[in-house]
């Protein structure tokens, strides 16, 4: 069965079916590369965290969204990432 969407005002998001979670944390990355491989667990996070496929609604950007319930979490992710 697949997985339903979640339609934000800002976002059309799929969850990701590897993602523990699939809520959407206050704390947000966009990330404008759909294809990117995004290895959370390597990130060693302290707090939940979600991803998701994401379409922002505004100009139909296609990519990703990680979200993140700690606002230390999305400053290091926003450090450590680089698109492959």
């Amino acid at each position: 069965m697949a997985t339903p969407t979640i339609t934000t005002a800002t976002y059309k998001l799929y969850p990701n079916p590897r993602s523990p979670h699939r809520t959407l944390f206050t704390h947000e990355a966009f990330v404008p590369h759909p294809y990117a491989l995004i290895d959370l667990p390597s990130f060693d996070l302290s707090g939940p965290h979600s991803l998701f496929a994401a379409c922002r609604l505004r100009d139909g950007k296609m990519g990703q969204l990680v979200t993140f319930e700690r606002e230390t979490d999305a400053a290091k992710f926003a450090r450590l990432f680089v698109p492959d």
